[in-house]
């Protein structure tokens, strides 16, 4: 039963790899017309918060995958430690 979870896993990790590299380039795309329509509003205070507003959400849904990412790799790493069953 390991042997079949463990040929799973490494394709299934690249391709969740694959989908986080897509997210930042998503991310990079959507920034792009908020920040040519607060050029095109003359960079007015409305503009520039609502151009705010809109590239944080952007921001956060970019960045929180990758930090979940980096705390599941974190305890991927822990959880392959050898333990000791019984220690002198």
């Amino acid at each position: 039963m390991s042997q079949i979870l463990s040929v799973l896993a490494g394709p299934l990790l690249k391709s969740v790899a694959l989908v986080l590299v897509a997210n930042e380039i998503r991310g990079f795309v959507m920034a792009a017309p908020v920040l040519y329509g607060i050029y095109l509003a003359g960079g007015t205070l409305m503009a520039i918060w609502i151009g705010f507003c809109s590239l944080a959400g952007i921001g956060l849904s970019v960045v929180v995958p990758l930090a979940l990412s980096r705390k599941f790799k974190l305890l991927g790493k822990a959880s392959t430690k050898p333990k000791l069953a019984f220690r002198l």
